[in-house]
């Protein structure tokens, strides 16, 4: 600012000695110059320091607001997902007097596939169909090398241990399969 202040007398000196010495220009010219740059410059920092908190409280609210929504992102997943555990709290109790197992296994299947439709609203699709296909690292872990049962299942996934999961297209669970060497 001290830069600008100088700048900015030096250009006033300047008008003055252009104009001619004369003690009307000097008295009037010269003082009132420099309340008017001095009240230039105390309104450019009235509206620096404006902006300046104005960017601040932004900068906190958003931080405050990026927070929240991390804290509560899987509120509606959650919430989804309690009638399944209504479900199975049911099937629990249901299965303690029932002695036919092939009912208990039915109940549990449907609880199964609820649960598999509300994660595929969400957008978490499993890794289907892996066996025969070549090994990918991007979205396979290989925990094992066996031999290839034949000639074609070399370097290709021979069996999955664990599914592997995605959403969108990032991989939330690797797939764990077993590689044909």
């Amino acid at each position: 600012m001290n830069e600008q202040e100088d700048q900015l007398e030096g250009v006033s000196e300047k008008e003055n000695m252009e104009d001619g010495p004369t003690e009307s220009s000097d008295s009037t010219n010269g003082e009132g110059g420099e309340n008017t740059l001095e009240q230039e410059i105390a309104e450019l920092k009235n509206k620096y320091l404006r902006l300046y908190s104005d960017f601040e409280n932004f900068r906190k609210r958003t931080s405050k607001e990026r927070l929240d929504l991390i804290s509560t992102a899987s509120e509606e997943v959650l919430r989804d997902l309690i009638p399944v555990v209504d479900d199975f709290e049911r099937a629990l109790k249901a299965s303690e007097n029932e002695k036919d197992a092939s009912k208990v296994g039915e109940g549990n299947h449907l609880i199964f596939q609820k649960l598999i439709r509300i994660l595929k609203s969400k957008g978490l699709v499993p890794m289907d169909d892996l066996i025969g296909k070549p090994f990918d690292a991007d979205t396979q872990e290989a925990i094992t090398q066996i031999p290839a049962p034949t000639k074609e299942l070399k370097g290709k996934v021979v069996d999955v241990v664990e599914k592997g999961y995605t959403l969108g297209d990032k991989v939330v669970r690797f797939a764990k399969v077993v590689i044909g060497a």
